[in-house]
């Protein structure tokens, strides 16, 4: 019963993912492309929380197809969110995980960032989804 209480909660969360520069974009010595981003993330994720709300799990993610991957996903930032009041948030920040493509497709990409969530409760099932933000790209050559 309580875990089933969940389902009356309507999730309305809000994000804005923006690229303020990119630090660099190269090509390693293995060939693979790598990229350095700084973002600002902002995001109000208090209707996540319920009672029952125990921490809720955030990550972006750049997302993007390539001849041989339909969809690639690479994790760029994550963060753990204990609570209610720490969901409305502002962060200014470097990605935290390197951005790597195996192969040298990311010349001139369009992708997404997403901002992926989990919602681990105190009991019951986890419930996770995502905000997509399109329009970004990457430069035509490497710098």
């Amino acid at each position: 019963m309580a875990s089933l209480s969940d389902n009356l909660n309507t999730p309305s969360p809000t994000a804005e993912i923006q690229i303020m520069n990119i630090n660099w974009f190269q090509k390693q010595p293995q060939g693979n492309d790598e990229v350095s981003l700084t973002m600002n993330i902002s995001a109000d994720l208090q209707s996540l929380f319920t009672w029952n709300t125990k921490q809720v799990f955030i990550f972006v993610a750049a997302e993007y197809g390539t001849p041989k991957n339909s969809l690639n996903q690479v994790s760029l930032w994550d963060a753990i969110i204990p609570t209610k009041d720490d969901a409305k948030f502002w962060i200014h920040t470097s990605n935290k995980y390197r951005f790597i493509d195996q192969g040298n497709n990311l010349c001139g990409k369009k992708f997404n960032l997403t901002l992926h969530w989990h919602v681990m409760p105190k009991t019951g099932k986890m419930f996770a989804d995502k905000i997509v933000k399109t329009g970004y790209s990457l430069p035509e050559e490497y710098r």
